[in-house]
């Protein structure tokens, strides 16, 4: 199927996932799963490129609710852990469309998980429709099966959709050698490669998530969403955070 993804003037990737971490929305103050002003900042990012005319697809993670690796610690077992993280990924998802919407931007919400109340089902072609209409996609409830991260579920869709770029939004600038919050010599990467990235076991994401975005050609760039209008900068093209690619 023939999609346009010609860019409009100024913007380098008209069609993008943006990956963002559920951890992203919990108050650093008092550990709210859900902070109102987070999430308001977040959405007036994304409505700031919205505005641009660029199609968005969101896939949100549920870890400030519930995280399914770790429900093996409180006696979940793994399947069932992985099942309720998905529903994490829900509450987080209609969160963010209820704030898009009162500031204009529309949404619509698609589940790999029926619940036909809440959200739309997951149709590859209606939400390419969607996007070509220019409504922001939140994609929900992952891929709908456990053992695989919303970080894969990013890179499924974004090569589903034929996506220029994922943008992985994380609280650092980019990807480093090491942990940069405890190794003050940390170097980071301007540019990467997904081999030397697979080789060094670099904490980007998940090797699932990197082995399709490699096998599909789709770049991933990681940056600081807490920059001034990071997400705009990237898809305008500016160099900010690290680029992943095949080169």
């Amino acid at each position: 199927m023939q999609t346009d993804t010609s860019s409009p003037p100024s913007v380098r990737y008209n069609r993008i996932i943006l990956k963002l971490s559920g951890e992203v929305l919990r108050s650093p103050e008092n550990g709210d799963a859900i902070d109102p002003e987070i999430l308001e900042r977040v959405c007036l990012q994304i409505k700031e490129i919205y505005e641009l005319g660029v199609q968005i697809g969101v896939v949100i993670g549920g870890g400030n609710i519930f995280r399914g690796l770790a429900g093996q610690g409180r006696g979940v077992d793994r399947t069932t852990g992985d099942y309720m993280g998905m529903l994490a990924t829900v509450i987080n998802g209609l969160a963010f469309m209820d704030c898009l919407e009162k500031m204009g931007v529309v949404t619509r919400v698609m589940s790999s998980i029926p619940m036909n109340q809440l959200a739309e089902p997951f149709i590859l072609r209606r939400a390419t429709r969607h996007l070509e209409k220019k409504r922001v996609v939140i994609f929900v409830a992952g891929t709908g099966n456990p053992y695989f991260s919303t970080d894969t579920t990013a890179a499924l869709r974004a090569s589903e959709i034929n996506a220029q770029v994922l943008m992985k939004a994380t609280k650092v600038d980019g990807v480093y050698d090491k942990d940069p919050t405890e190794n003050k010599d940390a170097v980071r990467y301007e540019e990467l490669s997904f081999i030397s990235a697979l080789k060094g076991r670099l904490n980007v994401m998940d090797s699932t998530a990197f082995s399709l975005c490699l096998d599909n050609n789709v770049p991933i760039i990681v940056f600081n969403l807490n920059e001034d209008h990071a997400v705009r900068r990237v898809v305008e093209g500016e160099k900010i955070g690290t680029l992943v690619h095949n080169f």
